[in-house]
């Protein structure tokens, strides 16, 4: 059969690395088609209905910096709007919308569909297209064929999926949808080392059985904070969650069965989240805690379903149904949908350059949970990147490679290529080497002109950004120029519990103390210019982190020189003479690209990174038929 289509990219899944790779790569100007395996599910919130969290909410902002679609989407579809850990340095605050499950898929479908020409196509890819080590194209459950230059796998939970309830399993890509089957095996064959790995899902409850009464609520922030720095306003009404705890009735009920528990049982195979434990592992695990928090969780404005965050679980339902009604105000609880745990196949993700291409075959890039991430926000990240970096191959341009200091999207990345992981990878802010200079409040300032250079931030959003940006410049010069008179600030001071001036300073020195804020300096000295809210936040945490920000700015100069130092492409390892096998073996499996790369694999000391270096060194001075690169 002769190719039904030829494309720049094919990308391979609608959820929302595949959205967003979509996206990029086609107003990038490349001819795209995104395949699905049912166009009725594109971004499909399978799991929690919130976008963002605990460094999560970073991730999400850097996203709409580069030109992202995840925080618009987030922004349209949300019901309640949080900043996390604002009792803690600004480093750590984390922004977290509860989203409308179903406003959240329209508007990104919307995004996809209004895009001129990016094509969408329901189809079970089943087999990627090869010849002499680069891509050619895809084909199709039904033998169709389709020509690419680059392909994007953003399988998501689908490769091999295996739903578990109790000791019942069976094939799924998610509740109700077929697996990917042939996908997994075509990748086998081209040669790729694949694992295995588990998450799973709370049940879901009808509101109209859950008795509030008897449960705290938890409203958002007002006004809310949107994600996006093109949102304007959040129009969306806002909604409570509602907070309530297991107890040791619960956890009777949890230990007393699990002989019937896949988990516990041996069924499951797939290695799970550490950091996301199923309710039993928390019962099991922590005995001596007596009881767990239980997030209940809106899923939209015009549904009954509330998610029950911090019970997920693949017990029997027999058993969800009375381990959900022993906790406080569910004790008519309704389970509209139970828990599960999915098994997936995976690559392990040191088979990847950091631009996310397969190392052994060109044009195919991999974003998301097949690379072995967990969450929305790591797989839309690794998607936005994966369709740029397509792109720039495909129009001859340099690729597009975050650093540690610049983005999380950095870190994730090379976390992911670097180290590998074992289990569902979640960033932290603690992997974070230079988190003060990673703030959320400082995405646009990091990220805006990287997206407007590779072509995807508008004209528009781009002017919006450069007129406020001069606006913060600006506010920034009258801080440190403008000097505060004792007699006119005294008295605004002395209702802050703060040391009184004894002479004249400068509005910059003055905002440095901790009591100040920026609002007290624009309350006693008004700026000329009205600045929006995010605006003044990055000032003030510019001007009172100034001293640490710079620190951590001078330790990113000196780590540059190795960080940027290039291992040539098939540099040949054995010729380094007092390396060990160990250090061998790693260097040859990940194969770094950079020293700095190197330097961050488990088991490299520095003394192979001296010898690295001599050997590279000693590689540039030797005639090209010594010196095997």
């Amino acid at each position: 059969m002769p190719p039904i289509g030829s494309y720049d990219v094919v990308v391979i899944g609608g959820g929302h690395a595949g959205c967003e790779a979509a996206l990029a790569s086609n107003r990038m100007g490349l001819k795209t088609c995104l395949f699905t395996m049912n166009v009725d599910t594109i971004a499909q919130l399978s799991c929690n209905p919130a976008i963002g969290g605990l460094a999560k909410g970073h991730i999400v902002r850097e996203i709409d910096a580069l030109g992202g679609q995840m925080a618009k989407a987030a922004d349209a579809a949300g019901i309640q709007f949080r900043v996390l850990n604002r009792s803690k340095g600004p480093a750590v605050w984390s922004m977290r919308a509860q989203a409308d499950r179903q406003l959240y898929k329209t508007h990104m479908k919307d995004a996809l569909e209004t895009t001129p020409n990016l094509d969408i196509k329901q189809a079970s890819i089943e087999e990627i297209l090869v010849k002499d080590g680069s891509i050619t194209g895809v084909m199709a459950s039904l033998g169709e064929t389709y020509e690419a230059r680059a392909v994007i796998a953003t399988t998501g939970t689908f490769l091999n999926g295996l739903i578990h309830i109790g000791l019942t399993s069976y094939p799924s890509g998610r509740a109700g949808e077929f697996p990917s089957v042939g996908l997994s095996s075509s990748l086998s064959r081209l040669g790729f080392k694949m694992g295995r790995l588990k998450t799973g899902t709370p049940p879901r409850i009808d509101a109209r059985t859950i008795d509030f009464s008897k449960t705290t609520p938890q409203w958002g922030d007002d006004p809310p904070e949107p994600f996006s720095f093109s949102t304007r306003e959040i129009i969306n009404p806002q909604l409570p969650c509602f907070i309530t705890y297991t107890n040791e009735a619960t956890h009777n009920i949890i230990t007393s069965s699990l002989d019937r528990s896949p988990l516990y049982s041996g069924a499951i195979k797939g290695v799970g989240a550490r950091y996301c434990p199923s309710i039993e592992d928390k019962a099991v695990r922590f005995a001596d805690k007596p009881r767990h928090q239980v997030f209940l969780e809106p899923e939209g404005l015009r549904t009954n379903e509330y998610y029950a965050n911090g019970i997920p679980t693949s017990l029997p339902i027999d058993v969800q149904i009375r381990m959900v009604r022993s906790i406080e105000g569910l004790a008519d609880a309704e389970i509209i949908r139970p828990g599960y745990a999915i098994e997936y196949d995976c690559v392990y993700p040191t088979q990847l350059r950091h631009t996310l291409e397969t190392k052994d075959v060109g044009g195919l890039y991999l974003a998301g949970q097949i690379n072995g991430t967990s969450g929305y926000e790591e797989a839309a990240a690794q998607g936005l990147m994966a369709g740029i970096n397509a792109a720039l191959k495909l129009k001859g341009r340099p690729p597009l490679v975050l650093q540690r200091h610049e983005a999380y999207i950095g870190v994730l990345i090379d976390d992911l290529t670097t180290l590998g992981t074992k289990e569902p990878y979640r960033m932290f802010t603690s992997r974070a080497e230079y988190r003060l200079l990673l703030r959320n409040d400082n995405a646009e300032m990091r990220l805006k002109e990287i997206g407007r250079l590779i072509g995807l931030v508008s004209e528009e959003d781009y002017a919006g950004f450069a007129a406020k940006r001069a606006l913060i410049w600006e506010e920034i010069m009258r801080l440190k120029t403008h000097r505060a008179i004792p007699a006119e600030v005294n008295v605004a001071l002395a209702t802050l519990n703060t040391t009184p001036l004894t002479e004249q300073t400068t509005l910059e020195q003055l905002l440095k103390r901790p009591e100040v804020t920026y609002a007290f300096i624009e309350n006693v000295y008004p700026a000329s210019s009205t600045l929006p809210p995010d605006a003044k936040q990055y000032i003030e945490t510019e001007i009172k982190y100034e001293g640490y920000v710079r620190q951590q700015e001078r330790l990113v100069e000196r780590m540059k020189k190795l960080e940027f130092k290039q291992i040539p492409p098939g540099f040949n390892y054995r010729l380094i003479s007092g390396l060990s096998r160990e250090a061998l073996g790693k260097l040859e499996d990940i194969r770094p690209e950079t020293v700095g790369q190197a330097g961050r694999i488990p088991g490299i000391t520095p003394a192979a990174i001296s010898l690295l270096i001599v050997a590279i060194e000693k590689g540039k001075r030797l005639p090209r038929d010594d010196f095997n690169p």
